[in-house]
């Protein structure tokens, strides 16, 4: 409830929920409580596998710029599903104050529609676009 309320989000978790789905900007952003007590949150960026070696061309140069980190595997918190996509985590800290916790939010957001709009400019021009940004390959 802590974040849903520091980010001004509309609706109310559940009393006693420890996850809770949010609709931003015309998606999902999931935030679970861990086991050991960290708010994370999770989006997907895209569910096609063979996205994967261009989005991970990406990957190490954005670890460097932003905390959010890119995983393809099972989101099994993702509303129950097993499916595996590549999705954006964050873990924030369970004493954040209201301020971090929004600028940690904002900041996860605007990584995952960095990242929705990589897999988007790959599925219109069928490769990445030349993209003006060093890119640091592993």
């Amino acid at each position: 409830m802590r974040l849903i309320e520091a980010v001004g989000y509309p609706e109310r978790a559940p009393d006693g929920a420890v996850s809770f789905t949010m609709q931003v900007d015309g998606g999902e952003i999931a935030v679970a409580e861990t086991a050991g007590g960290a708010l994370r949150l999770s989006a997907r960026v895209s569910d096609d596998a063979s996205v994967l070696p261009r989005l991970a061309e990406y990957a190490a140069g954005r670890m460097l710029r932003e905390d959010a980190v890119l995983a393809f595997g099972s989101l099994n918190d993702w509303k129950g599903e097993n499916a595996a996509c590549a999705f954006l985590w964050l873990d924030v800290a369970s004493g954040a104050d209201a301020p971090a916790l929004r600028r940690a939010f904002e900041d996860f957001a605007d990584s995952r529609d960095w990242w929705r709009a990589r897999v988007m400019q790959d599925a219109e021009t069928g490769a990445a676009a030349p993209f003006p940004e060093m890119v640091i390959r592993p």
